[in-house]
């Protein structure tokens, strides 16, 4: 099956809601304001008030109430609050999918996101565009599971999406992966380029000549959060550890196994984005 047949299947192609698609413009406008900003999301009372729980939530650790979208634009700022409503968005706009069970791919993507936001501040990346990119690069498995319910329900009989052999047994099967179909949406839904080929490069870093950081960067959070939804103990997380991987990045190995906090406390004050 081709990659475009997925995409014209009729119930495989979510439809970006309107505030998502202005701020993701928004990734390109340098001149857009705060007001602006919380002007869009004020338009939208529902995705306000879930950004003003999270905003106001232990994760953040603000000093004070967060009452308004100017006030938790003010304290978190303009990149961290657009990151919220994104991700609101995201959550809000997928519902039950065969197969597949939400609140733990959520929590999947909740925690590759914070583990890929860690990694980025610990290598010198952009921290923000890494909890982007983990926050959506597992949507394509959605995809497939609403676009191609039988054939993925049968891939999920041999093994979990969380599994390290997922993505080769989609090429196998399908001729690409989820990350392809990832990928291909977030072109699509007109995210930034960064994004769209971090998504493309991290289930191999070593393919092209040059590292992409941000995909590698990923393949590390995402292979910290599949550890910790398959419940590998420290003993199986030390004989998987992709230490190859990690060197791209001038990472130590003990950096993924001890330095780097539980998924659970990165993500703590999170979970009311999960459904």
């Amino acid at each position: 099956m081709k990659l475009t047949a997925l995409f014209n299947h009729e119930n495989a192609l979510p439809t970006s809601p309107q505030i998502i698609q202005e701020l993701i413009e928004s990734f390109r406008d340098e001149n857009i304001s705060s007001d602006e900003l919380a002007r869009k999301i004020a338009l939208n009372p529902v995705l306000g008030a879930n950004v003003l729980r999270l905003a106001n939530s232990p994760y953040y650790h603000v000093s004070r109430q967060v009452g308004s979208i100017r006030d938790a634009i003010a304290m978190l700022g303009f990149v961290t609050v657009r990151t919220l409503v994104i991700t609101c968005g995201l959550v809000a706009r997928f519902k039950a999918t065969p197969g597949i069970e939400l609140r733990q791919f959520w929590r999947y993507s909740l925690s590759t996101a914070v583990a890929g936001k860690w990694l980025a501040a610990k290598t010198g990346e952009n921290a923000e565009l890494a909890f982007t990119i983990g926050i959506v690069h597992g949507l394509g498995q959605l995809m497939l599971h609403l676009g191609l319910p039988e054939q993925a329900g049968t891939l999920d009989k041999i093994t979990s999406i969380y599994s390290e052999n997922r993505l080769q047994m989609e090429r196998d099967v399908f001729d690409f992966t989820y990350a392809d179909v990832s990928a291909e949406l977030v072109a699509r839904w007109k995210f930034p380029d960064a994004m769209v080929e971090a998504i493309r490069a991290f289930s191999r870093p070593f393919e092209k000549e040059t590292l992409n950081r941000q995909g590698t960067i990923l393949h590390l959070a995402a292979w910290l959060a599949r550890m910790d939804e398959l419940g590998f103990d420290a003993a199986a997380r030390q004989a998987a550890c992709p230490r190859d991987v990690a060197g791209l990045l001038g990472l130590a190995p003990e950096v993924l196994l001890a330095e780097i906090p539980s998924l659970g406390e990165l993500r703590a004050g999170l979970e009311d984005l999960m459904p």
